[in-house]
């Protein structure tokens, strides 16, 4: 029992110290600059959830760089992308909004 009370706790203490989108089983992580009207989407074959202003989705067999510039022409410009807890940088992050509608 205290074996399984320890177990418990690790895995509460791992939660409280991974990013949401990590949690969610999320690979990329798109905040777009104003909220899209839909509450979710899709790219190619990637199956986007959108709450708010965050869009998320699985790992998808495409470049990182492609995968963001789907999504900024479904929901617009970005002010954020992540893809596997690692965010694009200031030039990578404007070279996709470069595909934006």
């Amino acid at each position: 029992m205290t074996r399984l009370v320890s177990l418990a706790a690790a895995a509460l203490s791992l939660a409280a110290i991974m990013p949401a989108h990590a949690q969610s089983g999320a690979h990329y992580a798109a905040t777009a600059v104003e909220a899209p009207g839909k509450s979710s989407f899709v790219t190619q074959n990637t199956i986007w959830k959108c709450k708010e202003a965050v869009c998320t989705a699985p790992r998808a067999a495409s470049q990182d760089k492609v995968v963001c510039e789907r999504v900024v022409r479904n929901v617009g410009a970005l002010s954020a992308f992540t893809a596997g807890g690692t965010a694009f940088d200031a030039a990578a992050l404007a070279a996709c909004n470069a595909r934006a509608k």
